[in-house]
């Protein structure tokens, strides 16, 4: 292993954040945990995290994260997993301007401002990476996804365009693109669902609840479904290799959509993710 790195990884109570800041701890990495909630704050403190209270809907939380991340690190920092986000489900057209800008505030807005917080830091000192959590609804949409869908792509767009402005600076951008990942991705979007749309008054009625069984279904609720350490895993290289690649791909979906995406006339592919 390469020589221990400070990191900092948003979203962290759950899931890929999680698994990501017990994997890296134990390679002997200095992990600054972030969460939203207080009481994830306190647990992952009481497991022997250090960790710093981050919501990214809410630009003084941003701010006051950065400022203790930087007093723990003696103002450097080797590392940002940009991993927290969630997911509004629900059809385009059943999508209120509000719920709309409150996906983009934490999947988007949030990170684009808690990166641009730490890149000085990293041109400073001269090195650093960044890693983007996305996801193949980063390059390919799905239906009933679309808030979703909308901020990964944005986030792709902007990682790609940030990469480029970095280059020369030994800061490294990634983007990891996962598919079916075990988390509670599900059991929360489904309380945001039931809290932001109203099936009764939609067209998609019918397809709603077949959703919502989908969405409450214990375990895998899709084929290729593989555990947050997939993830770790290239996290780890981008984080710890001399060249770390601009794009991981996790799970066979991610690569089955990416390989489509690029030999397929976009209404054939239409017709697969239509399906899928």
């Amino acid at each position: 292993m390469t020589s221990a790195k400070t990191i900092l990884i948003t979203g962290c109570s759950t899931g890929i954040g999680y698994a990501t800041a017990v994997g890296l701890k134990k390679r002997g990495h200095q992990v600054i945990a972030s969460a939203r909630r207080p009481e994830d704050v306190q647990r992952l403190s009481d497991e022997g995290f250090t960790v710093v209270q981050l919501d990214l809907a809410d630009s003084a939380s941003i701010r006051q994260a950065v400022d203790k991340t930087l007093a723990l690190t003696e103002g450097k920092l080797d590392a940002l997993f940009n991993n927290g986000a969630f997911g509004q489900p629900g059809a385009v057209e059943d999508l209120s301007r509000d719920v709309l800008r409150h996906q983009f505030e934490t999947n988007l807005f949030g990170t684009h401002e808690l990166t641009n917080l730490l890149v000085p830091v990293m041109r400073k000192q001269g090195h650093g990476r960044i890693i983007y959590n996305s996801s193949v609804l980063g390059f390919v949409a799905m239906t009933y996804r679309g808030a979703y869908n909308a901020s990964k792509f944005a986030l792709e767009g902007l990682a790609d365009t940030l990469r480029l402005e970095l280059h020369g600076s030994n800061v490294h951008v990634s983007l990891i693109e996962p598919g079916p990942i075990l988390s509670d991705f599900r059991k929360n979007a489904l309380a945001l669902y039931k809290k932001n749309i109203d099936p009764t008054q939609s067209f998609h009625k019918e397809t709603y609840q077949a959703m919502e069984i989908r969405l409450q279904k214990q375990g895998a609720a899709a084929p290729f479904t593989l555990p947050a350490t997939a993830v770790v895993e290239k996290v780890i290289h981008a984080l710890e290799s001399k060249k770390p690649k601009i794009r991981y791909y996790v799970t066979f979906p991610t690569y089955l959509f990416a390989g489509l995406k690029r030999i397929l006339p976009d209404a054939w592919l239409d017709n697969i993710l239509r399906k899928a």
